[in-house]
Formats: structure tokens, sequence, C-alpha cells
């Protein structure tokens, strides 16, 4: 079982669609408020069907909120200003890979708290700008399934 951490997360079926990918990987899912919408938006739960009701979802005030509440084995921040692929790690069952929000990121205050071997990338074509949330949760999620074994 791996965590995924959505900080302030802004686009309702990103996030359903995650809560999907969750539900079918048995990932769990940390959700650091502010939302940029309601939990019971139309978009959000058409996104993620009937599988909230399948997935393991957590609510936070804030991100200290959820380092308080939550002991590790890894977090991995997952950032288009990382250097190391994420390809080029070895992932355990019980890690976590925080995402920041569909339009700008995780801010530089979370960034600073990780040692940059901690800071991972989806290798893009050199002019892009970033991948769909919801696409690279699934990356990131399946490798270190596969890694795994794709044992639960």
């Amino acid at each position: 079982m791996f965590n995924i951490v959505l900080f302030e997360p802004e686009i309702p079926p990103n996030t359903g669609n995650i809560i999907r990918l969750c539900a079918n990987t048995n990932a769990h899912l940390h959700l650091i408020h502010p939302l940029g919408f309601d939990m019971d938006e139309k978009s959000l739960r058409r996104a993620g069907l009937d599988y909230i009701d399948l997935s393991v979802v957590h609510h936070y005030d804030c991100y200290q909120n959820y380092l308080e509440k939550n002991k590790m084995n890894s977090i991995y921040a997952i950032s288009t200003k990382g250097s190391k692929h994420y390809s080029d790690c070895v992932f355990r069952k019980g890690d976590s890979f925080i995402f920041g929000p569909e339009t700008r990121g995780l801010p530089k205050s979370i960034l600073s708290e990780f040692n940059t071997n901690k800071i991972l990338r989806i290798p893009m074509l050199k002019n892009s700008r970033s991948l769909n949330l919801s696409n690279s949760v699934s990356i990131i999620v399946y490798e270190a399934w596969r890694q795994n074994d794709f044992l639960q």
C-alpha cells in the first residue's frame, strides 16, 4: 500500500480520478486543505463514480497537520523542479508521494524540506510544462506497485 498526498488540489475531476486509482491499487489518499472544490461536487462524483466508498481518504487542515498525524517510511515530492527521475528510485510498501496543486505545483516552502534525492520528476520533452495531475499520480503509483510485484 502506498500513500498519495494531494496538497491543495484544485480540479475536482482530477481528484475523482485519483480516488478511483486509489480504490484499484489499494493506495490511501491524503487531501491537504484548502481544496479548490467541495467534495460533493458533481464533477468529482462523476470522475470518482462510486469508488469513494472503496477508497481510504484522509483530510487535513494543513500540511503541518498532515505531518503530525502520519509516520511515513519515505515521502517523495513529485515536481517538475526535481532533478532525479522517478524511475531511478527503489520504492517500498508504505512510501508516500506528495503532489502539488494543478496550477502551481508544490510551493518552495515544502520543496525546501526535502533532500534533492527525494524530489522526483517525470521526464517530459524539453519545452513541456507539466502533465495532468491524475496522469502523474498514475505513473508514480504504478511504478511503485510494479517494483513491489503488484503485492497488496
